[in-house]
């Protein structure tokens, strides 16, 4: 039987911040540039005596992702040099923060955070020439936040992976709520890096840092993949030792294969850069106003749509996760007020109206007045279920009446005893098979009957007054 490991998993996430020009310089920050090499200048092309000037809105982005947080904002902090000599760093060194970043502390979902801090990103290696490559450097000099979490030792591994994926999920969201980076891991807006270790008893094991995870399924599959190597290796010799390493992770095999052997912060020499003035943070920003003036985050939006509208756990995470949807959801909500008519609005929204978007790109919700008048017929049962779907089908591509709709196109159900009795007579006396089953028991023969009138009024009688209607006359 194999032994009990525990797995400890401390994740680093770069964010590429939204400002209009880079880190230190005033070319154009544009993630969606395709032409090499047109936002750039002697600043960020590390040009003989060209000086860096601080960027204060990327400063204030990463203030706002602390007070989010709930992190300490530092009042002193300064920019310092950390080297390395690649070919995508220009200078020689990178612009970052070492011993005194901007946040410490904070927390989100089950990761305590250590710091948040701001540095420069590097240009973009093009590796698909063939037998070389090329540098482009219009990413060379973008804000670039990073976030470090203290390791977080877990009690298998499977719970690992999924809390680790978690946590970037929502990071994520934080960030597109605070309005400070798109965070699009597709376009490395967002990178991931897993340090991963693993023992046999509670505490940190030799760790190794997978790099450059660039979606939340290569998050949880390079983190599951590299347990159970490590797995492996313990289990096949009791005194092997995990290498501490850098591990990149290739998304063709599946599976992360050795980079370097993990540099430590003596390697970079880091030391304060000496172009760039030290921040009072505390002087320069109002952090008061700034912590009161932050929307509404994920976290709170879920405990307030469970307390308001009681409505699913699932329906609320689509919500979250979909801000405009979440925003056309409330204002549906407000007009209804009654929670049984909210409940149906989430269920017309997350079920059809998504469904019906998956196959047309082009359908919208329409305006709050006209789907909260769609739930209202629905709910007091002026039409069928059938038409309800019908009727948001046509108003999602024109936005109409419901009501109007329902009128002109006939759909309106038909409540009238009356009537409906006539009709019911009738078609009990052409079905005596189906009565007389009814009458010995059969309770199916009674929705048959039901099917038969909602065929001859053509849908519109209302299928529940038929069949209390019918139950009466079976008597």
């Amino acid at each position: 039987m194999s032994e009990k490991y525990y797995p400890t998993i401390g994740l680093e996430v770069h964010a590429e911040l939204k400002t209009n020009t880079k880190m230190f310089c005033a070319c154009k920050n544009d993630p969606d540039e395709e032409k090499p090499n047109v936002n750039i200048c002697p600043v960020c092309m590390a040009h003989p005596g060209a000086l860096p000037v601080i960027n204060k809105k990327a400063v204030e982005n990463v203030i706002k992702v602390g007070l989010a947080l709930n992190g300490k904002i530092a009042d002193f902090t300064e920019f310092d040099r950390k080297n390395y000599f690649y070919p995508d760093i220009p200078k020689g060194y990178q612009i970052s923060q070492y011993k005194f970043p901007i946040v410490s502390g904070g927390h989100l979902a089950s990761f305590d955070i250590t710091r948040v801090h701001l540095e420069e990103d590097t240009a973009n290696n093009k590796h698909d020439r063939g037998d070389y490559s090329l540098i482009d450097f219009n990413r060379a000099g973008v804000p670039l936040m990073e976030l470090v979490t203290k390791p977080h030792t877990f009690d298998n591994m499977e719970l690992a992976v999924k809390t680790a994926s978690k946590f970037a999920k929502e990071y994520q969201l934080v960030l597109q709520y605070l309005g400070v980076s798109e965070a699009n891991m597709e376009k490395g807006e967002m990178r991931v890096e897993a340090n991963i270790s693993l023992s046999r008893e509670k505490k940190f094991g030799t760790k190794v840092e997978v790099k450059n995870l660039n979606s939340f399924r290569s998050v949880e599959r390079a983190i599951k993949y590299e347990l159970g190597r490590m797995t492996k290796l313990l289990e096949e010799n009791k005194d092997a030792e995990i290498m501490q390493e850098t591990r990149g992770w290739d998304e063709g095999k599946q599976k992360t294969f050795s980079q370097r052997k993990k540099e430590s912060s003596e390697d970079y020499r880091y030391f304060p850069d000496p172009d760039l003035p030290k921040l009072k943070l505390h002087e320069a920003f109002d952090l008061k106003r700034m912590k009161k003036e932050l929307p509404e985050l994920p976290i709170a939006k879920r405990a307030r749509y469970k307390k308001d509208f009681g409505i699913k756990a699932e329906d609320i995470e689509i919500y979250v996760n979909d801000f405009e949807l979440g925003v056309r959801f409330s204002a549906i909500a407000k007009i209804l007020t009654n929670s049984k008519k909210v409940q149906i609005a989430s269920n017309f929204i997350t079920s059809d109206y998504l469904g019906i978007k998956k196959s047309n790109k082009e359908a919208k919700l329409p305006s709050a007045e006209n789907f909260a008048e769609l739930v209202s017929i629905f709910n007091e049962g002026k039409i069928s279920s059938r038409a309800a779907k019908d009727i948001l089908g046509r108003i999602v591509v024109n936005d109409e009446s419901p009501k109007e709709i329902a009128e002109k196109g006939n759909l309106l159900q038909k409540n009238d005893e009356g009537t409906l009795k006539k009709i019911a007579q009738k078609i009990m006396n052409a079905n005596p098979k189906a009565v007389a089953d009814y009458k010995g028991g059969k309770e199916n023969a009674l929705m048959s009957l039901v099917g038969q009138i909602m065929k001859e009024t053509k849908g519109s009688a209302n299928p529940e007054v038929v069949k209390k209607l019918l139950e009466k006359l079976l008597k």
